[in-house]
């Protein structure tokens, strides 16, 4: 056989360009405006098959599974390759699930950097002379910063397994290629952990109380203030936060009808930027009128606390290479507000990342659709988080607004989904949901 002959063969078994792969690794359809993109691309065949490079055009699009993502969330990325960068150069057929593609998506915009995504060992067979079919990759990254983050796509290589294992590396020649698609990442809630104690829970009418905070913004003028269920009353101060954010000072109380104390950053009461209201009660000593007898008694306020069903929760399997929603239920969560006052309250959960020897599931993979009910004779009203990611930095179950009265009993589930990314390694993954009432 001639060395010419003999290049050709090595050139037809081993694959020498932008070879295919047609099946998809990717969990979920299309959510962005994806666009279809052209970009010139510089491909370098082993040098056994002795040719020269091949420059010719890629077609390629960028989808992912969450184009409105919050800081934090993980987002699935499916690179596809419409039309490779050239032919099959030769009239030899290609075998079939002989070739692996992995490449980069790059990052701009709000958010730098590149996306490392990989293919299955899988592709039909190639006809001798005929156009390679395209491919798909997948791959995932954590959202860092809020704004528009544009994807374009980047370098890509094929990894052939036959006879050698030999790579074909292809790169695009204007680095970067043109965006493919743009997504919009929403900044993460930060929690207002804002919180106040009482030196007393009751005094008479001018008596002070002192009122100790922290986790206020450093140097910001904070108002002290009564409140008489859901309003405000005339009763007043300021104090100056620490730099630690901590807050100390005495609030003088007139309002017979007072039922709590708040403090807050700002011109006006916010849930955002107070903490609040602690219970303070108004003791009535208004003289006894002649031939009169004052009667008492207490009503002694109880604590806010909350059971739980069970401590374990079995997900749903999913299959290696498919990947998906692991579904189940999260154990039913019975909160009890016996307190009184004006306060309600808030159930937040936080997920650990679901690991595995060796490998692990992200936490932001995690979402959840809350429920609640609340028991007849309640003051309160339960409310339900809203549906969506759970992950690490956490997401509401339920909560009861402040209000004039509150308290009461509920119960709270929520149907628990974690996207599991296609070809995680097989395992027993495990995470932890840890509840937080407040």
């Amino acid at each position: 056989m001639g060395s010419t002959a003999r290049r050709r063969r090595w050139a037809a078994l081993l694959g020498v360009t932008a070879l295919a792969v047609t099946a998809t690794g990717a969990l979920a359809g299309p959510a962005g405006a994806a666009t279809n993109v052209d970009f010139p691309t510089h491909c370098i065949p082993p040098e056994i098959a002795g040719i020269p490079p091949i420059d010719g055009t890629t077609t390629a699009v960028i989808t992912v599974d969450n184009a409105s993502p919050t800081v934090g969330d993980t987002v699935t990325v499916t690179y596809e390759v419409v039309k490779p960068a050239a032919n099959n150069p030769t009239a030899i057929s290609l075998p079939a699930d002989i070739m692996t593609p992995s490449g980069k998506v790059t990052l701009g915009g709000a958010q730098t950097g590149s996306v490392t995504v990989a293919g299955p060992k899988k592709n039909d067979p190639v006809a001798g002379n005929a156009p390679f079919p395209g491919f798909t990759m997948t791959g995932t990254f954590t959202v860092t910063s809020p704004g528009a983050i544009t994807l374009s796509p980047g370098d890509y290589n094929i990894h052939t397994s036959y006879i050698l294992e030999l790579d074909t590396p292809c790169t695009v020649t204007n680095a970067p290629a043109p965006v493919s698609e743009t997504i919009t990442a929403a900044d993460t809630p930060q929690p207002n952990t804002r919180a106040i104690q009482l030196g007393s829970a009751s005094g008479n009418p001018g008596d002070s109380v002192t009122v100790t905070g922290s986790n206020f913004t450093p140097g910001a003028t904070v108002t002290l203030a009564g409140r008489s269920g859901a309003s405000q009353t005339a009763d007043t101060a300021t104090v100056t936060a620490t730099a630690a954010g901590a807050i100390t000072g005495a609030l003088t109380v007139n309002d017979k009808t007072t039922t709590g104390v708040v403090a807050y950053e700002g011109s006006s009461w916010s849930s955002d930027l107070g903490a609040g209201p602690a219970t303070y009660t108004v003791i009535d000593n208004t003289p006894v009128p002649p031939n009169s007898q004052k009667l008492n008694t207490t009503v002694t306020a109880g604590s806010l606390s909350m059971t739980q069903d069970g401590d374990t929760v079995d997900l749903s399997a999913v299959e290696f290479g498919k990947g998906g929603p692991s579904t189940g239920a999260l154990n039913t969560v019975t909160v009890q507000d016996f307190r009184g006052g004006p306060a309600g309250w808030s159930l937040v959960g936080k997920v650990t990342d679901f690991t595995a020897p060796g490998a692990k599931i992200d936490a932001g993979q995690l979402s959840w659709t809350p429920a609640c009910a609340t028991k007849a004779g309640s003051p309160s009203t339960c409310q339900a988080g809203s549906p969506g990611t759970v992950g690490s930095s956490g997401a509401t179950l339920a909560s009861a607004p402040n209000g004039t009265v509150t308290g009461g009993e509920f119960t709270a589930d929520a149907q628990l989904s974690l996207n599991v990314p296609a070809f995680t390694p097989p395992g027993s993954y495990s995470g932890v949901l840890t509840l937080t009432l407040s």
